[in-house]
């Protein structure tokens, strides 16, 4: 895969060229800020772009302001957010965006380098990828509506992990059942919040946005709310 990085740290610049390229990617450029973002986007054509949230001069939102301008010139381009912060003033805007492909997740809490490169190939496949502590950070931010209200406690939880990025498989760990009643839950939910079948299969993303946008509970280990 073709992938560019705009990452301000050198360190942290230089070991994602290092852990992509022994993945078997090709990054096609590593920016230090992003001035020439969307030009050298365009000339290099990549498959996926990886962004910090804080670049320079400012450091305060510069990133995520070039991954939205990403999203309006380059619509079919995956963005990965690679940040150590949630910045709910743009990230909302950014993942409810009727766009491509896109990831948001926080530094700190990518502990493991296959599931990184797990998450960048479900990213550039069309996922939508978010870290849980960018779902319950934005969910905080949102009001209920008679939609969500629908959903029976489990639906919510099972709505809260496919926000996380969790396959039907994973859900089903996670919460103890088989994978039998977690397609029940989901076929279910998206009766409930009024999602028909389409051809692309988009069900899924839609409801993400759903949960983004009015609200749900966060969920623990055993699948209670909380």
């Amino acid at each position: 895969m073709r992938i560019l990085i705009c990452e301000d740290s050198t360190l942290l610049r230089e070991g994602l060229v290092r852990v992509l390229e022994d993945a078997g990617h090709t990054v096609v450029a590593a920016l230090p800020d992003a001035r020439d973002l969307v030009t050298t986007v365009t000339a290099s054509d990549p498959q996926l772009c990886i962004l910090d949230v804080r670049l320079p001069p400012t450091f305060t939102d510069e990133g995520i302001r070039a991954a939205l301008e990403l999203r309006t010139q380059h619509p079919a381009l995956p963005v990965l957010v690679l940040s150590q912060y949630v910045e709910e003033r743009y990230a909302s805007d950014l993942i409810t965006g009727q766009n491509a492909a896109l990831g948001y997740l926080l530094k700190d809490r990518v502990a493991d380098v296959r599931d990184f490169l797990d998450s960048i190939d479900r990213i550039a496949a069309g996922a939508t990828v978010l870290d849980p502590e960018v779902v319950a950070q934005l969910l905080t931010r949102r009001a209920r509506d008679d939609r969500m209200a629908r959903l029976t406690e489990r639906e919510r939880s099972v709505l809260a992990l496919i926000a996380e990025g969790k396959s039907n498989q994973a859900i089903a760990q996670t919460l103890f059942v088989s994978e039998a009643s977690v397609e029940k839950h989901i076929t279910s939910l998206f009766q409930k919040l009024g999602l028909e079948q389409d051809e692309h299969g988009n069900r899924r993303v839609l409801a993400v946005l759903v949960h983004l946008e009015h609200g749900g509970p966060r969920t623990s280990p055993n699948g209670a709310a909380r």
